[in-house]
């Protein structure tokens, strides 16, 4: 009878946790849409030029911009070592390589919010300034805003983890977590493709 009763806990365990992945998919295709939108809108308006006829190739600084790239796709790598380290039940690993992961995704938000501090008071290149500007922020800065929130979650999570350990629960939360941080990597290959080599071209 006893096993029967296990047996049952750990099948609807499994049951709630399959649920919360399968709607954590769910959010991740609204929010493939919501950027798809946002791309497609900013294909629309960027051949347009900016206020006073300057273009905005004139006005990125690749190089920059591939350094904050760099940041971002090293988090990615440092998420994975966290991975790693929580297959094999390391929870001091699981959170050194978050923190480095951290470290790595505040880097490219100072970068950003440094690029759109440089555009709009350097620049003359605010978002209300042309349709192609609102776009810009529209997009980059949405993503931002995403990144932003995957750091949130992961310092709330580590909290979590500090509390409970690596359970299953958590393991879980970590999973999801891993997938949300590496969607937005791949969502700034996309961005970085189209907004800034494209536009330097």
């Amino acid at each position: 009878m006893t096993t029967q009763i296990k047996t049952y806990v750990d099948d609807h365990h499994h049951d709630i946790n399959s649920d919360k992945v399968f709607g954590f998919w769910v959010y991740i295709m609204t929010d493939c849409m919501l950027f798809a939108t946002l791309f497609t809108v900013f294909a629309a308006t960027s051949q347009a030029p900016s206020l006073d006829g300057v273009m905005p190739r004139d006005l990125f600084n690749l190089n920059f911009i591939l350094v904050e790239t760099l940041f971002l796709l090293a988090s990615s790598v440092t998420f994975g070592m966290a991975m790693l380290a929580m297959q094999k039940d390391n929870l001091a690993g699981v959170f050194k390589w978050l923190f480095a992961t951290m470290a790595f995704g505040l880097g490219f938000l100072s970068i950003e919010l440094y690029e759109f501090y440089e555009l709009t008071f350097h620049y003359n290149a605010p978002m209300n300034s042309h349709a192609y500007w609102g776009i810009f922020y529209g997009l980059v800065g949405t993503h931002g805003l995403h990144v932003t929130s995957g750091i949130i979650w992961m310092i709330t999570l580590m909290i979590i983890m500090k509390k409970s350990g690596l359970n299953a629960e958590n393991k879980m939360r970590l999973s999801c977590l891993s997938l949300f941080w590496h969607f937005l990597d791949i969502v700034w290959i996309g961005v970085f493709t189209m907004v800034y080599l494209m536009g330097v071209l």
